[in-house]
């Protein structure tokens, strides 16, 4: 097979990889609520949800190791945590999520059956794939994504020439700050870390004498190709939320509003089609999470199969618990450990790609450490009532943005670099 070929192959995988039905749900409602001020919305939105997610991949085409390497410049300790934490979240909370999803729009409308039955088949045909890792970008790239794809730009076009009857005010005080935050629930930028050590395996897998530089290319063209197409499809569904948004009642649920923006644009066989693109949108982003989390914990134990086929266990079991919840629930018990996990790996992505000279162990730790720190309100005011931080909140510049964390991690990155060139000088 050709390199332009399997790049584009892998550009699908990845692709298919991160857009999962559980991210399909966010970004119509995200639209919705903002009505005219969608375009706000969607550039902040986008920022969180592909901008940084690309970073990440650009990052592994830059170290091609694995996600370790993100996190060794603060401390392979501290590198090991970080980890876990990522791997732990994702097959606690976005793969599960992917199951619940499926089932209240594509099995329970048409079905009615309970939503325990639903997660045991679904992660029972995922742990098949799963131990069967090596075909799996491929069946993902040449076959799952392309149908996903097709679906939905029907959807989006249909949508957008479709006859406005207006739209509903906004509802954000501040639409770029809430299109930023809720880009967060897609779990994009993790995801960025995640596949990007899945693609660099299976890049190193592939037959054939590869150079570094060759590797970095595929990598770095294959990323684009998988961003490129969120961000076509992320905006186009925003957009149609906010067409459509005088159609449907202000208490509408996300999987709701999406069945209701499929029928309007499709007619009758909206949510059939619907259907299919959930099951398929929502099992590669499962499988691709699976595979992932398995492939760090075979290379943590030495290459072993015994760890690939306990973790992805594991993460089937688990995902058979979480996946009964509802939807909404499993979304809501996700943000505090976003508004944690979120700063520390935009900070560690955005290092990454930096020149080493800007990026040293000691500007990685005080980034790091001070990141960190100002994210711990963040993290509070999802489990506390706000006057309990205001103290706290009112000093911190964006604090009530929950971005507190933002400009003290540029100073500081702005001063340790400041500090080692003065200190360099008078050496």
């Amino acid at each position: 097979m050709n390199k332009t070929k399997q790049t584009f192959i892998f550009g699908f995988a990845i692709f298919a990889g991160f857009f999962g039905a559980g991210n399909l749900i966010l970004p119509p409602l995200l639209g919705f609520n903002s009505g005219p001020d969608w375009w706000i919305v969607t550039i902040g939105f986008l920022i969180s949800a592909t901008i940084f997610p690309l970073l990440a991949l650009f990052g592994h085409a830059k170290l091609q190791g694995t996600m370790l390497d993100f996190g060794n410049k603060v401390s392979p300790v501290f590198s090991l945590i970080f980890c876990l934490l990522i791997y732990t979240i994702a097959i606690a909370l976005p793969c599960p999520r992917t199951a619940a999803v499926t089932h209240e729009m594509a099995i329970a409308p048409f079905f009615g059956t309970p939503p325990i039955l639903t997660s045991l088949i679904y992660f029972s045909l995922a742990f098949l794939f799963v131990m069967n890792r090596n075909t799996v970008l491929d069946l993902l790239g040449k076959y799952l994504t392309p149908i996903i794809v097709l679906i939905l730009l029907v959807i989006i076009s249909i949508g957008l020439f479709s006859p406005s009857t207006g739209m509903n005010l906004s509802n954000f005080e501040t639409p770029f700050v809430s299109g930023f935050l809720e880009g967060y629930q897609t779990y994009d930028a993790m995801a960025g870390l995640m596949m990007g050590a899945v693609v660099v395996i299976s890049v190193n897998n592939l037959k054939g004498d590869m150079s570094s530089a060759e590797k970095k290319s595929m990598l770095t063209k294959s990323s684009i190709i998988a961003m490129f197409g969120l961000f076509i499809i992320y905006a186009g569904l925003i957009a149609i939320g906010a067409y459509y948004n005088t159609e449907f009642e202000n208490t509408i649920s996300r999987t709701e509003l999406l069945l209701g923006l499929s029928t309007k644009t499709l007619g009758g066989i909206g949510s059939a089609f619907l259907s299919v693109l959930v099951g398929l949108a929502c099992f590669s982003t499962a499988v691709a999470i699976i595979v992932g989390t398995a492939d760090f914990f075979k290379g943590l134990f030495k290459n072993s199969k015994k760890a690939y086929l306990i973790t992805a266990i594991i993460s089937c079991v688990l995902g058979v618990l979480v996946g009964q919840f509802d939807v909404h629930y499993i979304i809501i018990i996700a943000l505090p450990a976003l508004m944690f996990m979120y700063p520390i790996i935009i900070a560690l992505i955005l290092l990454n790609l930096l020149p080493n000279k800007f990026a040293t162990k000691l500007v990685f730790r005080s980034v790091v450490i001070i990141t960190f720190i100002f994210s711990i309100p963040d993290f509070l005011g999802f489990l506390l009532a706000p006057e309990q931080l205001e103290g706290i909140t009112s000093v911190i510049p964006y604090a009530q943005h929950n971005l507190g964390w933002v400009l003290p991690a540029l100073l500081t990155f702005i001063l340790t670099n400041l500090s080692i060139k003065i200190k360099a000088q008078y050496v």
